[in-house]
């Protein structure tokens, strides 16, 4: 038998906008100042959890799996196992669908399922060709053949290359994420005003969510070791205007293309954690559940038309619960770059596409926008790709409760051709 699975609470970091160096924390940093206020609050101990499951993509040398690292700082005890997963912007999303599925089929009853990423930490690495010359350096046996290798220094060898700038290119198809979202808007025929339109508005609505104080309960205040307070996510432009990122040139394909800095996600630190129980457990500690879990799916398709994966992952979860997108009341659909969003709005409602790509056959229509990512999105948020998932799921739970309505979806588009999604019910 299938078991019910439930999402209890979980909350996140302020989401922080890299400034062209090192943030002040690392991905376990993040990991650990989100979860001690979630885990105070509980009414159970933190060693009642069976597992914790951590996303991280950009993994530091000296955290190895994050995820075992920031258990054990969590004070969850010695014998709490913990692992680390990644499949690049799911990652987090990964974690609650490996929880979930563990609970469904009775392996456990309560896990603390999470996502964390330090973008602005990504490590710069050595060309290939300096690491060849170190390598032979170390390699000499003699002063003679030791001079004469240091003779061989190039000043280029001094100057590394972005591991993130290499992270965020598809090595199959040798595209920048960037650029596939351009290939997005081609296929769609997305205007730059229209990217920007929808850039503008995640912005406003990330701003009204702050102003109103519809994120209080998820976002949790992080300080620094040199005690500065962090307790917004910095990357909102509330007075940003369709006029002002108009002036932005094309970053992927100029001069002519659509994608900006500004109407993409932004590179971001965060961390976010989610709690799943079983309802064994919810009855036994008197827990009160956000949502339920319904059910999940992981698809692929082409990576050079990532961004459009999400439709596959979305069309196949509806099919098999026998849903239509218009019967989902509550949208979260990641905001790697606008083009992107709107390209799978476009992609549902075209039978071509659903033709070619799917097993539907046929069009789906289209999602209500103002169902659609209505607290605003990476655009104007950020997307520390790692934690992205992961709050995405916990953001739809919060705010299904707060708009009081029975269903939700959340999905995102993966690096690599992938998407997930997760169908979520009101208790």
């Amino acid at each position: 038998m299938s078991n019910p699975v439930y999402v209890i609470d979980g909350a996140r970091t302020p989401f922080l906008k890299a400034h062209g160096r090192p943030g002040p924390f690392s991905p376990v940093d993040l990991a650990v100042q989100c979860g001690r206020p979630l885990l105070l609050r509980q009414n159970f101990s933190p060693d009642l959890f069976d597992q914790v499951i951590l996303g991280c993509v950009n993994v530091l040398p000296d955290e190895m799996n994050p995820a075992r690292i920031a258990a054990l700082r969590l004070g969850m005890g010695d014998d709490m196992k913990a692992f680390t997963v990644q499949i690049n912007c799911g990652s987090g999303m990964q974690s609650i669908d490996t929880a979930y599925r563990y609970i469904q089929d009775g392996s456990a009853d309560l896990i603390l399922a999470g996502g964390t990423e330090a973008l602005s930490q990504a490590p710069m690495v050595l060309k290939p060709e300096a690491v060849e010359w170190f390598a032979s350096l170390r390699q000499q046996s003699s002063p003679a053949a030791y001079v004469k290798q240091l003779r061989e220094f190039d000043s280029a060898f001094l100057i590394p290359e972005i591991s993130l700038k290499s992270g965020l290119t598809d090595p199959i198809v040798g595209l920048s994420m960037g650029q596939t979202a351009e290939v997005v808007a081609q296929l769609f025929n997305i205007t730059r005003e229209q990217a920007d339109e929808y850039a503008v508005r995640s912005h406003h609505r990330l701003a009204k969510a702050q102003d109103e104080g519809w994120l209080d309960d998820e976002v949790v205040t992080i300080i620094s070791r040199d005690g500065e307070c962090f307790d917004r996510d910095d990357g909102v432009r509330p007075d940003t205007t369709v006029e002002q990122l108009a002036s932005l040139k094309p970053v992927f394909e100029p001069p002519y293309g659509q994608v900006t800095a500004g109407n993409s996600s932004q590179v971001t630190d965060g961390a976010c954690w989610t709690i799943l129980a079983s309802e064994k457990m919810v009855e036994k500690l008197k827990l009160t559940p956000k949502a339920q879990i319904v059910d999940s799916q992981w698809s692929a398709l082409d990576p050079k038309i990532m961004g459009l994966a999400p439709v596959i992952a979305v069309t196949e979860m509806l099919k098999r619960q026998n849903r239509q997108l218009q019967d989902i009341d509550l949208w979260e659909l990641n905001e790697a770059f606008a083009a992107q969003v709107l390209g799978c709005l476009r992609a549902w409602d075209d039978d071509a596409f659903m033709q070619a790509a799917t097993t539907q056959g046929s069009s789906l229509g289209r999602i209500d926008e103002s169902r659609l990512n209505i607290d605003g999105g990476a655009v104007s948020l950020g997307h520390p790709v790692g934690a992205s998932g992961n709050r995405i799921v916990l953001h739809l739970a919060n705010a299904m409760q707060r708009k009081q309505v029975k269903q939700g979806v959340a999905s995102e588009c993966i690096g690599g051709g992938q998407s997930g999604a997760m169908l979520l019910q009101a208790v």
